[in-house]
């Protein structure tokens, strides 16, 4: 089981104030491209994983959003993370399912 569960939302910054869900897209492409466990959903999406390779995930994120032409971002994240028993998206989900 993973040790950290991370849910982020990035907003990004548009050079000339176009539509930004063409980045969020993007952000969501290194995710994918990443392999680890995700989920997207309405305002956030959450990943499973070991805490260093998420953190290197949302980096990268971030770098992808620069060089699409993003002159800045903010994203909102939060961590639960576990030295012991770990984290699930589907144990913490599964009874509203």
């Amino acid at each position: 089981m993973a040790s950290t569960l991370l849910s982020i939302q990035v907003i990004p910054k548009t050079p000339n104030g176009e539509d930004s869900y063409p980045y969020v897209d993007r952000a969501i492409e290194v995710i994918q491209q990443s392999g680890v466990k995700y989920q997207v959903n309405p305002l956030e999406t959450t990943m499973e994983g070991e805490l260093a390779e998420l953190l290197d995930v949302v980096r990268k994120m971030h770098e992808a959003l620069v060089d699409a032409g993003s002159p800045s971002i903010i994203s909102q994240i939060k961590i639960a993370h576990s030295g012991g028993a770990g984290f699930s998206m589907d144990k913490l989900t599964e009874k509203y399912r």
